[in-house]
């Protein structure tokens, strides 16, 4: 039987409008020079991802929608996914420098996946300086989260330049959707049984009320909240979380369908080097720069508010259940950024204060009770909920100021056809309710990649941000002494052992198993993003049977 689309990912389809866009997406940039004849050709392309597919399922599933919108949609198996419109092809007009890609990247970024078929999009972009060129992938949010988003790249990576052997598709039936008739009945059975559903994860959800993005900024949420606690014989009250304000800035109120974009990397080394000597974490001095940044940015317009702004952070939830669907297992909870903070060393204390109480809250309670909520709710008030949410967002301004990603991934150089990767950078979304700036950070082959998604209109000079941001690594970096040389940094990990022959094949030869990120076992409640919670620069090392490890995110 199809599966069908969970509660949670239903809201990423229920909230999508011309100007709220649900994909996520990568930009990678690779260095053909090794291929014969030193290029990468859409043709190169779609050959391999008729072989391994299969190994991205999310890739083969198209929606259908429940009649009179009684349930929520289906996922039917696609066997005869399009290629020649799925994998697409263009060029950059010269000079093909980083900000011509990314204004090329920005407009793919603004356009809505076509829901009548797969939801993804890939495309090869040629004419860059230096003889390289870029894939843009793009993937709906409701197939994947990070974590899954992680596999559909593991399918057409490699550790080597030699393209490693996969297995077949085993010999399987398709998994059509049910009929209109069964789908209907389905539906009217599930709002028959939503009513006490939904009364029990009420009584659970009431003394989470300030957890909740929205309700939280609510006048006498927290007090509602401690209240039932308490009445409820909470022995271990959760550690309170503060009531954060959400300031005006130039990035709040409604967001338009046009797109901004820019990337840039930064050394991961130096990242460790400034958390171990702080004792933080390698997120608190991430968060740090980014308030930094943001600080700047704001003041330079005479825009800073007096009080700290307040970012989205996703936390995946994946870990307590570890069931390997392909469905979102993420959470949004908040956080204080204190661009409020004039001293540079005490805004990075700040941070890690802020972060360290989110964590001792998503430890002390189940995370996963909103997802669990979610499906409790009726498929029609799901989506009712979701587009009032956007219109009141919509007019009284966002339910935070932006969004903040940070995941780790492999520190192993990887290849596409036989063309080294040589940089990874994350696009995420901007809503009317998240406002109009998404920072995601991912590391790979000891970089930080950063991508800044932004309204157009809204950050017009977004490039100013990736400056100020290299801009504070290098401030925080005077601020804690060198290491001496030739001593290594305390509680640096070990240097990751090198892959064997492939992502997808081990010494022995073998063929690979299907990769199976979506198992990965998380540290509960750390605020990663939609990725394992795991220190940043950590690859696991490589298994025999070579499943690859953590992969680049969508």
């Amino acid at each position: 039987m199809a599966q069908q689309v969970s509660a949670f990912d239903a809201q990423f389809l229920n909230f999508e409008t011309g100007t709220n866009l649900a994909h996520i997406a990568a930009l990678t940039i690779l260095d053909p020079s090794g291929r014969p004849g030193g290029a990468l050709t859409r043709e190169d392309l779609i050959a391999l991802l008729k072989r391994r597919l299969h190994l991205a399922p999310p890739l083969r599933r198209r929606l259908v929608e429940v009649p009179f919108g009684l349930d929520h949609p289906y996922w039917a198996e696609d066997r005869e996914v399009d290629f020649d419109y799925h994998v697409r092809e263009l060029a950059l007009p010269p000079p093909g420098d980083d900000h011509k890609l990314a204004e090329q990247v920005a407009r793919l970024h603004g356009a809505r996946l076509d829901r009548g078929r797969p939801l993804w999009e890939i495309y090869l972009i040629h004419g860059l300086a230096g003889g390289r060129v870029a894939i843009y992938t793009k993937v709906h949010h409701a197939a994947v989260d990070g974590v899954t988003g992680a596999e559909v790249l593991a399918a057409v990576m490699d550790f080597e330049a030699e393209p490693a052997a996969v297995p077949p598709e085993a010999a399987a039936e398709p998994q059509p959707a049910p009929d209109m008739v069964e789908m209907v009945i389905r539906g009217v059975a599930r709002v028959l049984d939503n009513p006490l559903a939904l009364l029990r994860f009420i009584a659970e959800a009431v003394p989470r009320l300030d957890e909740v993005p929205f309700v939280a900024q609510l006048p006498g949420a927290g007090l509602v909240s401690r209240f039932v606690r308490r009445i409820g014989g909470d022995a271990e009250p959760l550690p309170e979380l503060p009531r954060m304000a959400v300031p005006r800035t130039p990035f709040s109120g409604p967001i338009s369908r046009h797109r901004r974009f820019a990337f840039g990397q930064l050394p991961l080394d130096e990242v460790k080097r400034i958390k171990n000597a702080s004792g933080v974490t390698v997120n608190d001095v991430v968060m740090a720069m980014c308030a930094t940044a943001l600080r700047r940015w704001l003041a330079k317009r005479d825009e800073l508010p007096r009080q700290p702004l307040v970012a989205g952070i996703p936390v995946s939830t994946r870990g307590q259940a570890a069931n390997g669907s392909a469905a979102n297992e993420v959470m949004l909870t908040m956080t204080s950024l204190p661009t409020d903070v004039a001293d540079p060393r005490d805004r990075l204390m700040t941070v890690n204060r802020s972060t360290r109480l989110l964590k001792e809250r998503l430890a002390a309670a189940p995370a996963a009770w909103l997802l669990e909520f979610s499906q409790a709710m009726p498929a029609a008030l799901s989506a009712l909920a979701a587009r009032s949410a956007f219109r009141i967002a919509s007019r009284t301004g966002s339910a935070m100021n932006l969004m903040i990603s940070n995941v780790p991934g492999p520190q192993t150089p990887l290849y596409v056809c036989g063309a080294r990767v040589t940089a990874l950078y994350p696009m995420s979304v901007i809503t009317d309710v998240s406002g109009g700036i998404n920072i995601t950070v991912f590391s790979y082959d000891g970089r930080l990649g950063f991508g800044i998604v932004t309204d157009r209109d809204m950050v017009p000079d977004v490039w100013d941000l990736i400056d100020y941001l290299r801009d504070s690594l290098t401030e925080y970096g005077s601020l804690v002494a060198p290491p001496a040389p030739g001593t290594a940094e305390p509680g640096e990990p070990a240097e990751p052992e090198r892959p064997g022959k492939t992502a997808n094949t081990a010494k022995t030869g073998k063929t690979a198993k299907p990769p199976s990120t979506g198992k990965t076992r998380a540290a509960r409640g750390t605020p990663v993003a939609d990725g394992p919670r795991r220190e940043q620069g950590a690859a696991p090392k490589p298994r025999r049977t070579r499943k690859p490890p953590e992969s680049p995110p969508m």
